[in-house]
């Protein structure tokens, strides 16, 4: 038996989305015109129809997340929302709030969102009993984790692979709500870890002034993609919905790479869709939006996963400044090009940038001297050349497409089947005048039959009849090759493979005998959830009730210890950070709590007080 393996991009538009599927996406996910995690993200429905219909040319599929949680007033649109996206063709919906399954839903596959926290065997088991298809893996998880949920599930898996990291887990975070009034729970995180700290000993004292504490690194997996696979995992997400199109055209091209290259050395795995796609561009992910990249826990815990000194891409380290002249800087190191974007840091270890108005050879002609130095060392985070080359079309998607060409009871019959067992035919009278050059003709019908142009299609083989061959004008073939390649497109759509579902009612018990504010209850319909399940609400969600002290806003596998090499669980460097901990961004305290039997750190909520300077 063998695994489909998913490749999954972003799509911030529904163009987006088309150059993913062209760049060698299996299937994207787009946010709802409402309810959407990233609220500004969201596509109105005669986009996403558009997409679907783009995708599903290539078996492709099309996810739609609407997976914030949900008040009682909204809950009636979302379920109408649900049926409108059933409608267009989707092919599955994210969700977070499980409110929805106590209402009358389509028959389209439920797949479980990452802001659920399914980070244990018993979670994900529970989730696949209720009637979920499909789980997204908490971003935290490591092999082993992976290994053992697979163990005891079937439900097919998906995990991130690539792009920006929340530094909380997902859906446990309340940093946003409690600073802003921003929930991220509610789809509008005003991202406060990419902020600046402070981090404080227990009489306020700054051990840490003004760094990017919580901002991590971006995750890159793509040289762990069969080990994923091997623990479980069936699609491989990219994030990026706020992403630009040169952005998940590069990032999708790589991983496509990266995928097939395991699915040809393993023959217990698939594509997951249809058609090959082929870039004009050698895919680089250094060459694109980063922070820096991290495996994060995938096989064990970095110490240095996270970017406290900027939260920006930093890009690819390109050269070292070796003179600083009269408006032009000399530079060891890759060719840099007119138009690119580079940055440094300072003495005071501040990212800086400027802009390349001229190259010329190692000499550069910056915008800005300003804190340029000898030794400085000089990173590219943005290519401009490379940006510009994808900002046009740079990729094409073709499916291999197998012509038959027979003659029979006065007609010229030309048949197509395509590599998914889709046929079509399209036949002709003939007028009985045979070619006065055969060769010639077996020549034309080749040219005509065999030019797909723009379409979707790419002719793999053409069997022609043993001459002599009947006389047939170019545009006649030219229009039976159009005609053809029109049916084959609706026999593609005709038979694209749809899953149909039903969520299921029954009572599996929820594992935990009770629930509180982190099960982010936000409504009737989602207690009622819990408590067929056997799970009693002690309290509703933090954007329902407020917060009091002591509540954790954050919990995390990051550890700030860890990071500054002052773990606990090591006694050589436990001492280089004496407790108690507080992070600081000048209005708010927060205490930091270590639980090192999980290896986890936690943010907990204090009232505001005076804090102290020095």
């Amino acid at each position: 038996m063998t695994t489909a393996l998913e490749l999954l991009a972003p799509a911030g538009t529904a163009d987006i989305g088309i150059a993913a599927i062209d760049h060698g996406a299996d299937a994207v996910y787009v946010g709802a015109p409402m309810f959407s995690a990233r609220a500004n993200a969201g596509i109105p429905l005669v986009d996403i129809a558009r997409l679907v219909r783009h995708a599903h040319l290539f078996y492709a599929r099309v996810y739609v997340a609407l997976n914030t949680i949900l008040s009682d007033a909204e809950m009636p649109r979302a379920e109408q929302l649900l049926w409108e996206c059933a409608d267009i063709g989707v092919d599955g919906m994210i969700i977070q709030d499980v409110g929805l399954l106590e209402r009358h839903l389509p028959p389209v596959p439920l797949i479980a969102s990452t802001q659920m926290h399914n980070d244990t065997p018993e979670k994900v088991k529970f989730l696949e009993e209720a009637g979920f298809q499909r789980v997204i893996l908490a971003r935290e998880l490591s092999l082993e984790d992976i290994r053992a949920i697979r163990g005891k599930t079937t439900v097919p898996l998906e995990t991130f692979v690539h792009g920006a990291l929340c530094v909380a887990y997902s859906g446990q975070c309340y940093l946003s709500q409690i600073l802003t009034g921003r929930s991220g729970n509610r789809g509008v995180c005003a991202q406060p870890c990419r902020n600046r700290f402070s981090l404080l000993d227990g009489d306020g004292r700054a051990i840490i002034r003004d760094k990017y504490l919580l901002s991590l690194k971006d995750l890159n997996r793509i040289d762990l993609i069969a080990s994923l696979a091997d623990a479980g995992v069936s699609s491989f997400k990219i994030e990026g919905r706020y992403k630009g199109i040169d952005y998940v055209k590069n990032v999708t091209a790589a991983y496509r790479k990266a995928i097939d290259q395991v699915i040809a050395a393993y023959d217990r795995y698939t594509t997951a869709s249809s058609g090959t796609a082929v870039p004009d561009f050698t895919p680089d992910l250094s060459r694109t939006f980063n922070r820096g990249y991290t495996r994060y826990f995938t096989t064990d815990a970095p110490a240095d996963m996270a970017s406290i000194d900027t939260r920006k891409s930093i890009g690819a380290y390109v050269g070292t400044v070796c003179a600083v002249g009269n408006r032009q800087v000399t530079v060891s190191g890759k060719p840099l090009h007119n138009g690119d974007g580079l940055c440094f840091f300072t003495a005071s270890g501040t990212l800086a940038g400027f802009r390349v108005e001229r190259a010329d050879g190692n000499r550069i002609f910056p915008n800005r001297l300003q804190g340029l130095t000898v030794g400085t060392d000089l990173y590219r985070n943005r290519d401009h050349a490379f940006s510009k080359h994808l900002q046009r079309s740079s990729a094409t998607r073709k499916i291999a497409v197998y012509l038959h060409v027979t003659i029979a009871d006065g007609r010229l019959c030309l048949s197509a089947k395509d590599a998914d067992g889709n046929q079509a035919d399209i036949s002709v009278a003939l007028s009985g005048d045979t070619a006065r050059d055969s060769e010639q003709m077996k020549q034309q019908m080749v040219q005509q039959f065999s030019a797909t142009g723009t379409t979707a299609y790419a002719v793999r083989h053409l069997v022609l009849p043993p001459p002599p061959l009947p006389f047939l004008p170019a545009g006649v073939l030219k229009q039976m090759r159009r005609s053809l390649l029109e049916h084959l497109t609706e026999a593609r759509q005709r038979h694209y493979p749809r899953r149909a579902v039903g969520v299921s009612d029954h009572t599996t018990p929820f594992p935990a005998d009770c629930v509180d504010y982190r099960a982010n209850v936000f409504n009737r319909d989602a207690e009622r959830f819990y408590e067929r399940h056997g799970a009693r609400v002690t309290e509703w969600a933090l954007e329902a009730t407020g917060a009091a002290g002591d509540k954790v806003l954050m919990t995390t596998r990051y550890c700030l210890r860890r990071q500054l090499g002052a773990c606990l669980r090591d006694p050589a460097t436990a001492h280089n950070l004496k407790g108690p901990l507080f992070l600081s961004n000048g209005q708010h305290r927060h205490r930091l709590r270590f639980d090192c039997q999980k290896c986890r750190m936690e943010v907990v909520l204090e009232n505001p007080m005076p804090l102290k300077t020095g």
